[in-house]
């Protein structure tokens, strides 16, 4: 297939690739991290939603841009390539489609513009055990009187730390495992029950456990129809997959240009180490991984676009190539660089823990593999 970027997509991927590199270098996380901010950066926030970054998949009747999956990818992989710690997964993308997916008109006339705006950020709870596992949902939503009270927890939740409202996925009808009978609850961080406990991530970026103890919502919280949250959900998910893997690319590629150039630079025994034939093979195969990978998220991210209905088995190939991608490129930068690349003052090891939440957040190779089998019937 050929995927060829339109004027308005490529003017947006070099204002996302720019203001990357201006306004959140790696230096920027650095200031981050050590000034105790767990990530959450206010200003650049405020940057981004003036750029109209958090509005990209919202639909122009509820104040966004409307220009899709691809222009979506093209700002993941900008955020990547710095490693830059921001909300846009959770807020523009996991969140934006669950509403935009299954949203009642009231819910995203009120939710989708401030989404769109930067005004609120939105985070999406899921998992329940130490690996991402959807289906596997105990947190319970029981029926009252005025609508529902929800018991449960959610765990390692990115950017719960600062959200301003959570979509928990809850059970509804029947047991962990089953599609059938997940629900899903719109909730604002301040509601009675809810504790958010903030955590330090090896990354720099935070995340949270979010723990419900008789939290009472009414029935507008739902979204979607009761019991059939997992058809919107997944799809929702499918989205987030894609484009963490678009963000996966761009720090492996930040990664392989750091290393390449320290090919060309460094030298050993009277030779720059780039003209070794062992380290050539290696960078060879950091580079062809790259261009697969590039082509199989290009094809996930116009899938979406385009409605087809192929996108889960995409998005699983994206996401599974995506982390075995960062997962090679993250060791062999490290190793490249020998004992620089072993301290805090080199970046490789920065890019080497973003890879290693990238890689497990949202499934990771082994999970999508499976996944992708499953969905061709073996």
């Amino acid at each position: 297939m050929s995927f060829v970027l339109s004027e308005d997509q490529q003017m947006l991927r070099d204002t996302a690739m720019a203001f990357a590199r201006d306004e959140m270098p790696v230096t920027r996380l650095r200031e981050l991290r050590d000034g105790g901010a767990n990530g959450v950066d206010a200003d650049t926030r405020g940057k981004l939603a003036e750029l109209g970054f958090f509005g990209v998949l919202v639909p122009e009747e509820h104040d966004g841009v409307g220009l899709g999956m691809v222009a979506m990818g093209q700002i993941m992989e900008a955020q990547g390539r710095t490693i830059a710690a921001t909300p846009l997964l959770q807020s523009a993308v996991l969140s934006a489609s669950t509403l935009i997916l299954g949203g009642s008109e009231a819910q995203k006339a009120e939710w989708l513009p401030k989404i769109a705006s930067g005004e609120v950020t939105m985070a999406v709870a899921v998992d329940e055990g130490t690996h991402h596992a959807p289906l596997n949902i105990a947190t319970e939503a029981e029926r009252n009187g005025q609508g529902y009270t929800l018991n449960g927890a959610k765990r390692y939740v990115t950017d719960g730390h600062h959200a301003d409202a959570f979509i928990v996925a809850a059970r509804t009808f029947g047991e962990a495992g089953q599609a059938h009978g997940i629900s899903l609850f719109l909730i604002p961080s301040d509601a009675n029950g809810l504790t958010v406990q903030a955590l330090n991530t090896v990354d720099s970026h935070g995340a949270a456990h979010l723990s419900l103890e008789d939290v009472a919502v009414g029935e507008d919280h739902v979204i979607g129809a009761v019991d059939a949250g997992w058809e919107i959900l997944e799809p929702a998910l499918d989205r987030g997959r894609i484009a963490l893997a678009a963000e996966a690319l761009g720090s492996a590629q930040a990664a392989f240009d750091m290393t390449l150039e320290y090919l060309q630079t460094r030298k050993q025994f009277g030779q720059l180490i780039g003209s070794f034939q062992s380290l050539q093979h290696r960078a060879a195969k950091m580079f062809t991984e790259l261009e697969l990978t590039r082509s199989c998220i290009a094809a996930a991210l116009s899938g979406v676009d385009e409605n087809r209905n192929d996108v889960a088995e995409l998005a699983s190939l994206a996401k599974a190539k995506a982390s075995d991608l960062i997962h090679l490129v993250s060791n062999e930068t490290v190793q490249f660089h020998g004992g620089i690349g072993m301290t805090d003052a080199h970046d490789s090891g920065l890019y080497m823990k973003r890879a290693r939440v990238q890689e497990a957040l949202l499934g990771g190779a082994s999970y999508h593999r499976d996944r992708y089998a499953k969905l061709n019937g073996f």
